[in-house]
């Protein structure tokens, strides 16, 4: 059995990260685009970090262009969009796959542990969401049509 903080990924600086800095909190794992209809939930999940992160709360970014070539740009352009547009301070990493060969491992894991709609696990578009317990296990997989604000209410009831 794996738990989050078996995985590691490169922040959207460059730099390694290992996920069990995040050990004991509730995440919400996000892969993320910027020319996608979603991308104003953006400023959805800044809200959620800032509402909860004192509690607990982690969320995280994982850029993606997979869908519609929806996240063109390199790991400084999405830093800049995200920062100036959205005033993006939770934490983002380097862009990934969610779906094929080269799906990164920290999405093959949430995947196979929350698979979609019959059972499916490919992601289906940007802003799919998972939301991990503070025993780094996977609690919920949410729609990208689920607005950040509608998850709120699940995550104040992990935090409680």
């Amino acid at each position: 059995m794996s738990t989050l903080a078996d995985f590691s990924a490169v922040d959207i600086d460059g730099q390694p990260r290992s996920l069990a800095e995040y050990a004991g909190k509730l995440a919400l794992i996000v892969n993320v685009a910027s020319r996608c209809g979603f991308t104003p939930q953006y400023a959805g999940l800044e809200q959620l970090w800032r509402d909860y992160r004192d509690r607990g709360l982690v969320v995280l970014g994982f850029p993606c262009d997979q869908f519609g070539h929806q996240e063109p740009g390199d790991e400084a352009q999405i830093r800049q969009f995200c920062s100036t547009t959205y005033d993006v301070t939770f934490p983002m990493f380097a862009k990934i796959d969610v779906n094929g060969a080269d799906t990164h491992p920290l999405y093959h894991w949430l995947k196979a542990e929350q698979p979609g709609v019959l059972g499916t696990q490919a992601i289906k578009w940007n802003f799919t969401k998972f939301l991990v317990g503070r025993d780094g296990r996977v609690l919920e997989r949410y729609a990208p049509t689920d607005a950040p604000a509608s998850i709120g209410e699940d995550i104040a009831a992990q935090l409680a």
